[in-house]
This record gives structure tokens, C-alpha cells and sequence, in this order.
């Protein structure tokens, strides 16, 4: 049985992730043919020397299993309003309220995400804490205080499924789109670090020896956290190849 602990920090006003998290369930991948300036238009979430056992069939049995659950839960749920045309006679909008709003709008997506979360660690039997925050301009969702390899799997793909089904069951009952991410026992937290220094260690070889240099195939979360280590290197990059074998390309300066 999961305990929740909600903590939710004011949003950070960091450049937007596109990456680990970009609405990849619910929107197609942006164009990530980028330079150093637009790197960070590479939709995020989400890892190449990720290492974890097989995913558990068990594991995988629940995912649908709570997936159905939240179907079921969801159903009736109305979809989001439609945009309206602004009133011009109401005058200037007050931009704390508008930020208090957003605020609102990720926290809710929080709950609901973690509440599918929730869910799945229950039939799946699993133990496990789950933390809440606004981070920039998404709601983050984590799975602490236990090791569950299982939920994460070689590479991240068990942990990028469960994200998608999240992002699923908060879409389905809001309306809108969502870029919530989900995070099993701090794996993201770690392999950002590791992909941010791969990258700035693939820049300073492309500045040595002026040839550009092609990285290993990744996914869009590791892309995204390589483009961002490259710019802020002073380089540029773009991506190549189609998915599941799409890379990143160091170029030198011009």
C-alpha cells in the first residue's frame, strides 16, 4: 500500500523541457532538427546505459490492469472547456492570478496522476511512497522510498510506458493535454546527470578536433538533456535517424 506526500514548490521559471516530458502520449514529437539556440525543442521524457532487470510480467499485468481501473473511473468525466474569445472591456489581466491559476491547473494534474499511480502500485502489490511537485511548468510525480527496478526496466522503457499511461489517465479526465512526468526511485534525477555529461564531454571533443560527432541512439528524454548540455557548451546539435534509432549530432561552432 503507497502513502502519498504532497510538496509542491512554485514553478521555477527555468527554461521549458521539452523533453522529458513534452506531451508525448498525447501529442505528436516536435521537429527536433535543432541548433544550439532552439535545443531545447526536443520533446522530453524521457536512457542509454540504463541498467535494471527485464520488466516483471507482474509488473506489466498491473500496468493494464490499473490502466483499465482508471478507464473505468474516468469515464465519465466531462471534457475540458473550450476556449473563449477574451473580454476586451475587462481590462488588464492580474499575471499573479494567471500564475496562482496555472499553479492550480499542474497541482490537479498531480492529484490525479498520483492517484493512478497510487492505483497501480496497489495491484500490483508493490510498496512505495509518492511525492508531488511543480516543477517549471509541469507536475512531477514520484515513486520514493523503494527500489523498483521493475517499474523501470532496461533503459527506462517499463518506466516511459507507465508515463504514458499517466499522461492517458490525467488527459482522459481533464480534457487537456498534459506534460506531467513521472519518476520511479530518483531514475530520471540520475540519468539526466549522466546524459548531461556524456554530452559535454561529446562537445569538447567536436571543439578539439572541429568534426562533428554522432552519439548513441536514444530516446526523446536523453536527446533533449544532451541538446541542453551541448548549447550550454556553446555548440551546436541536431538529431538524426527515425525512432528507435534517432541520434544526437554534435556539430562544431560556426
Amino acid at each position: 500500500m503507497s502513502q502519498r506526500d504532497n510538496a509542491v514548490a512554485e514553478p521555477s521559471g527555468s527554461a521549458r523541457d521539452h523533453d522529458a516530458g513534452e506531451p508525448d502520449a498525447v501529442a505528436p514529437e516536435a521537429d527536433d532538427q535543432s541548433t544550439a539556440a532552439a535545443a531545447g525543442s526536443e520533446a522530453a521524457a524521457d536512457d542509454p546505459a540504463g541498467s535494471g532487470p527485464e520488466p516483471a510480467a507482474g509488473a506489466a499485468e498491473a500496468a493494464t490492469t490499473a490502466d483499465a481501473a482508471a478507464d473505468h473511473a474516468v469515464a465519465g468525466a466531462a471534457p475540458g472547456a473550450t476556449a473563449q474569445e477574451p473580454d476586451r472591456d475587462a481590462g488588464p489581466r492580474d499575471e499573479d492570478s494567471d500564475t496562482d491559476e496555472a499553479v492550480a491547473d499542474l497541482e490537479l494534474e498531480g492529484e490525479i496522476a498520483a492517484d493512478y499511480v497510487e492505483g497501480l502500485l496497489d495491484v500490483a502489490d508493490l510498496d512505495g511512497d509518492i511525492d508531488m511537485d511543480v516543477e517549471g511548468d509541469r507536475a512531477l510525480v514520484s515513486v520514493v522510498g523503494a527500489t523498483l527496478d521493475e517499474l523501470v526496466g532496461p533503459r527506462g522503457e517499463v518506466l516511459e510506458a507507465l508515463q504514458e499511461l499517466t499522461r492517458l489517465a490525467v488527459h482522459r479526465q481533464t480534457g487537456v493535454r498534459t506534460r506531467v512526468m513521472l519518476d520511479v526511485g530518483g531514475y530520471r534525477l540520475r540519468r539526466r546527470a549522466e546524459l548531461a555529461e556524456a554530452g559535454r564531454e561529446a562537445a569538447e571533443e567536436v571543439r578539439q578536433t572541429g568534426v562533428p560527432k554522432k552519439m548513441w541512439a536514444m530516446n526523446r528524454f536523453e536527446r533533449k538533456v544532451v541538446h541542453d548540455a551541448i548549447a550550454a557548451a556553446g555548440l551546436r546539435s541536431e538529431s538524426e535517424g527515425e525512432e528507435p534509432d534517432r541520434k544526437v549530432v554534435v556539430l562544431p561552432a560556426e
